[in-house]
């Protein structure tokens, strides 16, 4: 074990899009677990797009980190330590932690890490909050029904890859909106997408639509906004259900952008649109979780991890998710 713990900070709010300037690595002493508490050596970290509303002084469903706090985010990693009954050293586990070498979780927030169903990053991802998020916001908000069309922006994503993956396995066509030509071919040579649409490359988001689900969008989930949502609602079907996930589109933005009203669109088609948050479903985690594990077992779910290797590079690796540098879940290599 090291003799101190590097840790990131957030340093200053980004005023739009965040800068290295916005963190700063500190050094400090490795923290001491205190009752039912247990000290992880971190193997991964997760970088997330929803963290760019904690570096807000602003009101959202994420509670802000204030300037200084630790960077917190899914880990995974190695009890060095415990003072808990449940955990013994050398347990591999996963929970909420921060960006550093050591972190100190609560026994009652981890859970067990299973190496043989998955390499380690995979409880980030598909195994992780990104997998049930997919898992709950597509089933139980999106409710598809075998023959429908289901369209995801961000399908190239922690979340959108899983949510294509469930769709096809509910007997769905599966679109899915990306931004490489690389991206569009693991979608549909890997994962099974019915269509991709290189949203880089493409001028007219409706044509595109016209060619890719010809009979329309029965579920949308949405992970992105802006001109292809705006797109995609002209291609409602009746009862369709929308699924809003992320709007990856606007974080960095300073104003809340004014883009063509689509709302006179949800009249004709009488479609259901609804905010999702995976943490309302937390009772039901265990059922995700089993699910997920089973589908990845036998090979039913692919998954794809865009790993950035040493503590020091982290920021970089979050900054990557909004020039689109990852495929599937974006992760950090702390340790061996």
């Amino acid at each position: 074990m090291r003799d101190s713990n590097r840790e990131w900070i957030l340093a200053q709010r980004p005023d739009g899009e965040p800068d290295m300037g916005s963190f700063e690595l500190q050094e400090t002493d490795v923290p001491e677990p205190r009752h039912g508490e247990l000290l992880v050596r971190v193997r991964y970290l997760s970088v997330d797009p929803y963290m760019r509303g904690r570096m807000r002084d602003a009101e959202s469903y994420a509670e802000p980190w204030d300037v200084g706090d630790p960077m917190e985010g899914a880990v995974v990693g190695e009890v060095i330590e415990s003072d808990s009954d449940a955990y013994d050293e050398g347990d591999l586990v996963t929970g909420g932690g921060t960006w550093a070498d050591y972190t100190v979780l609560d026994a009652d927030d981890v859970a067990p890490v299973d190496p043989s169903i998955a390499d380690l990053p995979a409880y980030l991802g598909v195994l992780g909050m990104p997998g049930r998020t997919a898992y709950f916001g597509l089933l139980e908000v999106g409710d598809p029904k075998p023959g429908e069309t289901v369209v995801v922006s961000g399908a190239a994503g922690a979340v959108g890859s899983v949510v294509g993956q469930i769709a096809k396995l509910n007997g769905c066509r599966v679109v899915g909106f990306a931004g490489s030509e690389r991206k569009v071919e693991w979608l549909t040579e890997d994962l099974g997408f019915d269509a991709a649409i290189n949203y880089k490359d493409v001028d007219d988001y409706r044509t595109a639509l016209d060619e890719a689900a010809p009979d329309g969008i029965d579920v949308y989930f949405d992970n992105v906004g802006g001109p292809i949502t705006d797109a995609v609602f002209t291609k409602l079907n009746l009862d369709a259900r929308v699924a809003v996930c992320g709007q990856i589109a606007f974080y960095n933005d300073e104003g809340v952008p004014t883009g063509p009203r689509k709302l006179p669109q949800l009249i004709a088609s009488r479609a259901t649109v609804q905010g999702l948050l995976v943490g309302d479903f937390a009772t039901r985690f265990e059922e995700a979780s089993q699910q997920l594990g089973a589908w990845v077992a036998s090979g039913d779910i692919s998954h794809r991890e865009t790993t950035v290797s040493g503590l020091e590079n982290a920021p970089e690796a979050f900054l990557g998710l909004f020039s689109g540098d990852n495929i599937g879940k974006q992760v950090v290599a702390v340790s061996e």
